[in-house]
């Protein structure tokens, strides 16, 4: 029979190994429910024409649906895009969105881009191979208390895509966007400030290889994909959600996580939901399941199969804050602009100086035009779009344009249809939400 001085020793000693072994990353934020931070245009605030801002997002999305489609297909090479006739040099389409964060013990603030296409945090840091010129002083984690390389057996280390270990055990990591953009460095944990929130242990990239044009736009990238090296991931919280406002709206985007994800209990318009599709061949990207299009009160002729997520991991439809406009596959693609042609009622147009397949001649009063109703029959819900979200007028080239064009391999929903949309990810229970909103007042 123990005694009682035993049973309580054995009590003390159960409890520190339970306290010992609780997951590290987990045990610095347990009161991290949900926070709030706002999102920034790329193009915001740099005085740029409506046409400059249609020709820069139309040039970005093209690479970028590239590169996503590369990506899905594992292809070398891809046909010119469609957009290749733009001469403005605009940097390479990582992203559309910055998020202001902060690093390290002392902080120090910097802008990531905020890609829901990949995984991985990262920040360029010193001493740099590698490194492309940034706005904000470069990243030095030897000034930092909070740091700590990942050692190579840790679990975050194994979940990239290709790794190597260093001589000191720690985790060299290697990252590629499917293009001629990567990033190389060291994979560590570090405190990090979200918003009014600080977060300890985040494992993220410290970069000091990192190559690529389409970075220049902030210090490094905020990965919120499915997999487990996310940001969304990591944090735990199992949602987030983000309200875009419009193109030419100064105000800034905001993205909620956790408990400040969900709707207002106060929105006139119920949410629709419908359910996120697994792919195993890239288990990152949140694929929606696309029944049917509508153009006008025409339920198009699209067979079944056209958006369908084929065995081998190819086609499907992702949402994708990433993307500008929307890519479609092309024979479904193809009834849409004919649709579109049919019944606008004005003049086609060549619409090759913006980078868009199908615009028209806008007449001199546009507030006229009646533009056929244009709505996504995804897996029980319909996303009915707002004429703002999917056809633009420009003034200066006489052009009113649909930004949604043709792709082969992958269909895209980019963020200019959901402009005005609260857009809910709720990843633990594999499910995504919408309502209509006016952003700029959440």
């Amino acid at each position: 029979m123990l005694s009682i001085m035993s049973v309580q020793t054995i009590l003390i000693i159960t409890i520190l190994s339970v306290v010992f072994f609780l997951p590290h990353a987990n045990s610095s934020r347990p009161s991290l429910t949900g926070f709030r931070a706002g999102l920034t245009h790329i193009d915001s605030n740099k005085n740029f024409s409506k046409l400059e801002l249609l020709q820069r997002m139309t040039q970005r999305s093209h690479h970028r649906m590239s590169r996503l489609v590369k990506r899905s297909l594992k292809l070398s090479k891809l046909d010119s895009s469609p957009g290749s006739k733009i001469q403005s040099k605009v940097r390479a389409g990582n992203g559309e969105y910055l998020m202001d964060m902060a690093i390290g013990t002392p902080s120090q603030s910097y802008s990531a881009i905020v890609d829901t296409g990949s995984d991985l945090i990262w920040t360029q840091c010193k001493p740099c191979v590698d490194c492309f010129s940034q706005s904000t002083p470069i990243f030095d984690p030897s000034t930092s208390s909070t740091y700590k390389k990942l050692p190579c057996a840790a679990t975050l280390c194994k979940a990239l895509p290709a790794y190597t270990c260093n001589s000191d055990k720690s985790c060299e990591y290697q990252y590629s966007y499917g293009d001629s953009s990567s990033t190389q460095g060291t994979l560590s944990t570090e405190t990090i400030t979200l918003g009014s929130q600080k977060v300890a242990d985040v494992t993220f990239g410290c970069g000091d290889t990192n190559d690529g044009a389409g970075f220049s736009q902030g210090a490094g990238l905020v990965g919120l994909g499915k997999g487990p090296l996310s940001l969304t991931s990591q944090l735990g919280l199992g949602k987030f959600s983000y309200c875009l406002t419009s193109l030419d709206e100064t105000k800034t985007s905001p993205l909620f996580f956790g408990s400040l994800a969900d709707f207002s209990a106060s929105s006139e318009t119920p949410a629709l939901s419908t359910p996120l599709v697994k792919n195993p061949s890239q288990p990152s990207f949140y694929y929606l399941s696309l029944k049917g299009i509508t153009v006008g009160s025409t339920k198009l002729a699209i067979p079944n199969s056209t958006f369908a997520l084929d065995s081998d991991g190819t086609g499907g439809l992702i949402i994708d804050s990433g993307t500008s406009i929307t890519y479609l596959e092309f024979e479904g693609y193809k009834l849409v602009k004919k649709a579109f042609t049919s019944q606008m009622q004005l003049p086609v147009a060549d619409g090759s100086d913006v980078g868009l397949d199908l615009c028209f001649t806008a007449p001199s009063d546009t507030s006229s035009v009646v533009v056929p109703k244009f709505i996504f029959h995804f897996d029980g819900a319909d996303l009915d779009l707002p004429a703002d979200n999917y056809i633009i007028a420009d003034s200066t080239s006489g052009l009113l344009c649909l930004t949604v064009m043709g792709s082969r391999g992958m269909s895209i929903l980019g963020n200019f249809q959901q402009q005005n949309f609260q857009i809910l990810y709720d990843v633990g229970n594999d499910k995504l939400s919408f309502m209509p909103a006016k952003c700029d007042k959440l």
